[in-house]
């Protein structure tokens, strides 16, 4: 690989975190052909240096260039960055296959697992790029909401890789000031956690809007870990993976912050809302809601006990009542907290 200077990045996917991610990049100095998907975005950066639709009110660096042509921004790039909705993930990649160089080191930020497939974002690549080598994908996750990132506020995340010098780069283009990276090479277990944590997300915005307080939550988030850590080590991943960025501290604020599209979804399903009333009205994906279901179908099929999940999937997708949710949760059979 070339002085990390010298890298030639591309960022596929114009979203919040997509955006967040490659101004972070630009802003660091290199340059970063930027895939967007929608004109009006590429035109707004071109034109004002801003994601009007997506992350509006954060100035862009003069180092991003966007453009709605795939091979453009992927051809002979060292590094490509993928940050699209995860049901979209395998479309994407399919759209870059002609254009990625075997040499290339492709990182994904998504987080999900396809409903089909019941594979995660680096399994969903690896089928559609089946020409690169596995010690060339990453995963990077952990507790980051792309707003606070653009107002460079303190954030750590982790970056997963089965080949350690590729995680050790990605670490290096990455890191600034208030950006830390930390690296691992349980790349299941990463995104497991950035994917289930949306799911737990939702449940916990249906227990605020419910009203029922902070114990309640408290419980929810340590049992949803619980879940998060079965579902792990069944699909091979350490253990120690969820007590970390990617486990628990993505689960916390994903469960807590505001910001989080997921909360918010669960929120406002608490307080009375369909689920295609809130839907209809959001522009960006809130990912734990197609996520659910590939939890639930996948934790059957492999024997995973995962009762707030299941509940959560039958109250987006059964219509089941968020109040008889909640009892049968609470009235399930007593059971020693390590079981």
């Amino acid at each position: 690989m070339k002085n990390i200077n010298e890298i030639k990045i591309g960022v596929v996917g114009g979203g919040s975190w997509g955006t967040a991610l490659a101004n972070l990049l630009g802003t660091k100095g290199f340059r970063t052909d930027f895939w967007v998907f929608e004109e009006e975005v590429r035109d707004q950066i071109r034109n004002c240096r801003e994601n009007i639709v997506f992350l509006p009110g954060f100035p862009l660096s003069e180092n991003l260039f966007p453009s709605n042509d795939m091979a453009e921004v992927v051809s002979e790039k060292d590094l490509l960055l993928i940050v699209v909705p995860s049901h979209v993930m395998r479309e994407t990649v399919l759209k870059m296959a002609g254009y990625v160089s075997r040499k290339s080191i492709v990182v994904s930020a998504s987080k999900g697992i396809e409903n089909k497939t019941h594979l995660t974002m680096s399994g969903v690549i690896a089928q559609a790029l089946p020409e690169l080598s596995s010690s060339r994908f990453a995963s990077l996750s952990g507790p980051s909401f792309a707003r606070d990132v653009a107002k460079q506020v303190p954030t750590a995340v982790t970056v997963a890789s089965k080949n350690k010098d590729t995680a050790a780069l990605i670490q290096q283009v990455f890191a600034t000031p208030f950006f830390r990276v930390y690296t691992h090479d349980d790349i299941i277990g990463v995104e497991l956690g950035g994917s289930v944590k949306n799911v737990i997300a939702i449940a916990s915005g249906i227990i605020d809007g419910l009203g029922l307080g902070l114990n309640t939550r408290a419980a929810l988030i340590t049992r949803g870990l619980a879940e998060m850590t079965r579902l792990g080590l069944k699909l091979g991943a350490d253990a120690r993976t969820f007590s970390g960025l990617a486990g628990v501290g993505d689960l916390v604020l994903t469960c807590t912050g505001n910001l989080s599209r997921n909360y918010t979804v669960g929120r406002q399903i608490g307080e009375g809302k369909t689920l295609k009333e809130i839907l209809s009205e959001m522009r960006m994906v809130a990912e734990g809601v197609k996520t659910a279901e590939s939890v639930y179908n996948l934790s059957r099929k492999l024997g995973v006990e995962m009762p707030i999940s299941h509940e959560t999937y039958h109250i987006l997708y059964d219509d089941v009542s968020p109040k008889e949710a909640v009892f049968r949760l609470m009235t399930r059979d007593l059971k020693n907290e390590l079981e």
